[in-house]
């Protein structure tokens, strides 16, 4: 039934159906991971937008925070938008003290950089090797700092806003909201087999 590989969506809060959607029109198998039982037979992981605080403590009380971290150190792809992105930094600058991160990719963030919600807007962006994207930011973070085994594809008034490290794929907008499957194309075809 299904032709690609075993996508899991991070089911704790936030775009999962969105999410869910574009990775099934690409030939994902999708799962939604709530459970580490969940998390055990997916090929990658897609950490959608929502409130990164908020998904960092859900994380913990759902005992998944753990098993991800393990298998994002043993390579598991994983794409991360928005509050995805916060959580997969190495960094967040202006993070709670008590907040963690899986450190997956060597960039340092920052929350609600283009600011509040009433500041959310929606540009086009163009990324490296993809082409002008449609991108709606609301309370989007940016990268204030790429390390250097990271390849910044876009940026926006002069900050990263998508990033790639192997795997490892962030960007501070939601693409699961714009109709435009460009960048889960992006994230499949770096390490589908």
């Amino acid at each position: 039934m299904y032709s690609g590989p075993k996508v899991g969506v991070l089911a704790l809060q936030g775009d999962v159906r969105e999410h869910g959607a574009a990775l099934s029109e690409l030939g994902a198998h999708v799962v939604e991971v709530r459970t580490p039982e969940d998390l055990a037979g997916v090929d990658a992981l897609v950490l959608p937008g929502g409130e990164s605080t908020t998904m960092s403590l859900l994380l913990q009380s759902s005992g998944l925070f753990d098993p991800i971290a393990d298998r994002l150190a043993d390579g598991m792809p994983a794409f991360g938008t928005c509050a995805g992105m916060i959580l997969l930094a190495s960094e967040v600058v202006d993070g709670r003290p008590d907040q963690r991160s899986f450190a997956a990719i060597d960039i340092a963030v920052r929350r609600n950089a283009f600011g509040r919600q009433v500041d959310s807007f929606e540009a086009e962006v163009d990324v490296a090797g993809v082409g002008p994207v449609p991108a709606v930011f609301i309370r989007a973070p940016f990268v204030e700092r790429a390390g250097a085994g990271v390849e910044v594809l876009a940026e926006v008034d002069g900050h990263p806003v998508v990033c790639r490290s192997g795997p490892v794929l962030v960007a501070s907008f939601h693409p699961e909201l714009s109709g435009d499957l460009r960048l889960h194309e992006l994230f499949l075809g770096g390490w589908e087999i």
